[in-house]
């Protein structure tokens, strides 16, 4: 198959059944088009790459050198990538399936936390709205990124449903030093914190000994406090959270409540 046919048949797959729209699509005039397709001209090194690009094929399929209708591969990969290659070509089934499960893991972990970065970038325009609606009260009032009822105190919450709004409360001296607001689902933390309470949350990586905190185990979000030998709850009925396989990160300490207006 020649060039020119072989561009033909992409153009028509790709739903441009005349010349002149498909060259409006890829700015050249209809002439070139037409000189492209019925081999009257050769293309350029600049036009394989575009219509290579356009069409996410390779440029030897563009040339009807192969009938593999490959994508193209922009990943330059480094040396350490090529040995984990190497290393995964390496391992028996049972050890592919291993890898294939960690990997699948993390990456629905970094698409998750990439999400939550959105909702946070969100809820940010929308405090700045609020803030310039009550710039003329005579209140001063602060405003949090607010995650309701996600900070399990019993059973686990799927970080998935985490729902991002905006929150505000009169400043205080407890709040000055919060960064976020996030509500208790469930009963584990009482009598201190109850189902439906929300509480004020300050960023922070280390959490000391009988600090209470916001965790994040796997997909779960908890509100715990820090003993001598784990995460536990005030309720005596739930038994110490335990990393069970998986890492347990701090994602903020516990201030106190808010108080609803």
């Amino acid at each position: 198959m020649t060039f020119g046919s072989r561009l033909s048949q992409l153009r028509e797959e790709q739903g441009f059944h005349t010349r002149k729209s498909f060259a409006e699509k890829i700015g050249i005039p209809e002439t070139t088009l037409r000189n492209y397709e019925t081999n009257a001209r050769e293309p350029g090194h600049t036009f394989l790459k575009q219509m290579s690009d356009f069409f996410k094929v390779s440029t030897d399929y563009l040339l009807g050198i192969t009938e593999e209708k490959e994508r193209r591969s922009t990943h330059q990969l480094k040396s350490s990538e090529y040995e984990h290659i190497e290393k995964y070509r390496s391992l028996d089934p049972h050890g592919q399936q291993t890898v294939d499960l960690i990997l699948d893991r993390e990456a629905e972990r970094v698409k998750q936390l990439l999400d939550t970065q959105g909702q946070l970038r969100q809820s940010q325009s929308q405090i700045d709205s609020l803030k310039l609606q009550l710039s003329q009260e005579r209140t001063i009032s602060r405003f949090f990124a607010y995650y309701g009822r996600i900070a399990a105190a019993g059973t686990s919450v799927e970080f998935s449903d985490i729902a991002a709004g905006v929150r505000a409360y009169p400043e205080n001296e407890i709040n000055k030093q919060a960064d976020y607001v996030i509500g208790v689902n469930g009963d584990s933390m009482e009598p201190e914190y109850f189902d439906g309470d929300i509480v004020y949350v300050q960023k922070t990586d280390h959490i000391e000994i009988g600090d209470v905190g916001i965790f994040q185990r796997g997909n779960s979000i908890y509100i715990k406090k820090v003993g001598e030998n784990g995460l536990i709850s005030l309720n005596p009925s739930y038994p110490p959270l335990t990393a069970d396989g998986d890492r347990i990160m701090v994602l903020g300490k516990v201030l106190g409540k808010a108080e609803e207006n």
